[in-house]
């Protein structure tokens, strides 16, 4: 199964990995991010014109927001797959040693900008013929379990769980499934540092293992590719030797 696609956070790290991976497989994307030329550098791998167009958008922002699914509306005329990757994880820190600003700044783009996507996408698939679609919000291992001082971060992903699952609950009379892939150090710019060393919970600094992103790209690929009457509802890929299981 392919069709139109919107992938948000497409200008680096998993975002651009999804993006190009889709499109290999014969999706057109609408690539979505805040620096237009990373976002012509991600789509320059696409084999047809039609395939792919790069959207600068700032997800926090509502009209921004909007004029994004306007332009694959006007484009493609539907929408089959979204799939919310932008994100950030800093600043960090504890409850106590996170600004207020900073928190808001986290909160808008992690999960607000999420929900602004979904609520977009969710209007043309209700409305198009035929209808329905697919959602894929990219959660985090942090959604189970956080890191040591990453109160934000970890608060934002436990609340994109709670989105996957209204949207999924929500979707079924409209033919729209909603999934999530919690990624556990996937190698990006993100995760750079892991390898140098990680704080653990119990106070030390300790190197993690990372594994090929290319492997969350063809995760999700399978995750949009079923058909809309079934649903990976949550889907966990993570370095191997990573310490989660059993983290704390």
């Amino acid at each position: 199964m392919t069709g139109i696609a919107v992938v948000t956070g497409a200008g680096s790290g998993l975002g651009r990995c999804i993006t190009r991976t889709l499109l290999a497989a014969g999706w057109r994307v609408a690539a979505a991010g805040r620096r237009g030329a990373a976002l012509a550098e991600t789509i320059a791998t696409a084999d047809q014109v039609d395939a792919a167009m790069a959207v600068p958008a700032d997800v926090t922002v509502p009209e921004s927001v909007a004029a994004l699914f306007g332009a694959v509306d006007r484009r493609w005329g539907r929408l089959d797959l979204l799939v919310n990757d932008a994100g950030v994880f800093r600043p960090g820190g504890a409850v106590d040693e996170i600004s207020f600003t900073d928190w808001e700044q986290i909160v808008a783009v992690n999960l607000t900008g999420a929900f602004l996507c979904a609520s977009h996408a969710v209007r043309l698939m209700k409305a198009q013929q035929p209808r329905g679609g697919r959602i894929i919000n990219n959660g985090s291992i942090s959604a189970h379990s956080p890191r040591p001082r990453s109160a934000g971060y970890t608060a934002t992903k436990h609340a994109i769980t709670g989105l996957t699952k209204s949207l999924a609950l929500d979707g079924r009379e409209f033919d729209i499934a909603c999934g999530q892939i919690d990624i556990g150090n996937a190698a990006t710019e993100m995760t750079r540092g892991l390898v140098r060393g990680a704080l653990q919970a119990g106070g030390t600094l300790a190197p993690e293992p990372v594994f090929d992103p290319q492997h969350v790209a063809d995760a999700v690929l399978f995750m949009a590719g079923l058909p809309l009457d079934a649903n990976v509802q949550f889907l966990t890929i993570a370095a191997t030797k990573m310490p989660f299981v059993g983290r704390g």
